[in-house]
C-alpha cells in the first residue's frame, strides 16, 4: 500500500508527559491543544511522513499555579516560545515496534530525538464508516538540551525537578478521502 493522508481525530488522541518531582515522584501533565500532519501507510511506516505542532500554552497538570509557572519565563516562555514541533526525519521498523528519529524543536533549540511507534492496527469506524489508525508513542527527552534549565536544589541532595521528561502519545488518525 502507498502512502495516504491522515488526519488526526483529536477527540481520540493524547500527548502525556512525566516528571520526577523533589527526586521522590512522578509529576505527569498533558498537552490539550495540538495537531498533525501525517503521510503514511499504517502497514509499513518506515516511508512515512509525519508532523507534530504542540501549542505549548495548553499545558495541563492539574493545578493552575504550577501551569501558569511552567508558561512562564522561567520554563517554556509561552509568550517568546509559543509551539513545539516534531517533524520526522527517518524510521525504522524494529521489530513489531517503529524508531521514529526526527527534529523536535522547542524554546529557540532544534534537537534530534528518536520516539518508539507501536502500531494499533487500521479498522473502519462502525459509526462513520472511516478508516482509523492508532498508535501508541514513547519516549523521554532532556529538558535542558532545549534550554529549561530552571530548578532548585534540595536540602537533602538532588534537585526540584529532574531533567528527564517521559513523553507518551495515544494517536489516532482517520484516512482523508
Amino acid at each position: 500500500m502507498a502512502n495516504s493522508t491522515w488526519t488526526l481525530d483529536k477527540a481520540h488522541s493524547e500527548i502525556e508527559f512525566s516528571i520526577r518531582h523533589m527526586m521522590i515522584s512522578r509529576v505527569k501533565g498533558a498537552f490539550r491543544d495540538f495537531d498533525a500532519e501525517i503521510e503514511a501507510d499504517p502497514a509499513d511506516l518506515t516511508t512515512a511522513n509525519i508532523q507534530f505542532t504542540i501549542d505549548i500554552a495548553s499545558i495541563d497538570t492539574g493545578n493552575e499555579d504550577r501551569d501558569n509557572h511552567l508558561r512562564s519565563a522561567d520554563f517554556f516562555e509561552v509568550e517568546k516560545y509559543p509551539k513545539l514541533t516534531f517533524t520526522s526525519t527517518s524510521i525504522e521498523k524494529q521489530g513489531d515496534d517503529y524508531a521514529v528519529t526526527g527534529n523536535v524543536s522547542m524554546h529557540g533549540a532544534t534537537n534530534t530525538e528518536t520516539f518508539i511507534v507501536t502500531s494499533g492496527g487500521v479498522v473502519k469506524d462502525p459509526m462513520s464508516g472511516a478508516q482509523k489508525a492508532g498508535f501508541s508513542v514513547e519516549g523521554k527527552i532532556k529538558r535542558s538540551d532545549y534550554g529549561l534549565t530552571w530548578n532548585a536544589p534540595l536540602e537533602t541532595g538532588g534537585v526540584l525537578v529532574s531533567d528527564e521528561v517521559k513523553i507518551n502519545m495515544e494517536i489516532q488518525a482517520s484516512k482523508a478521502e
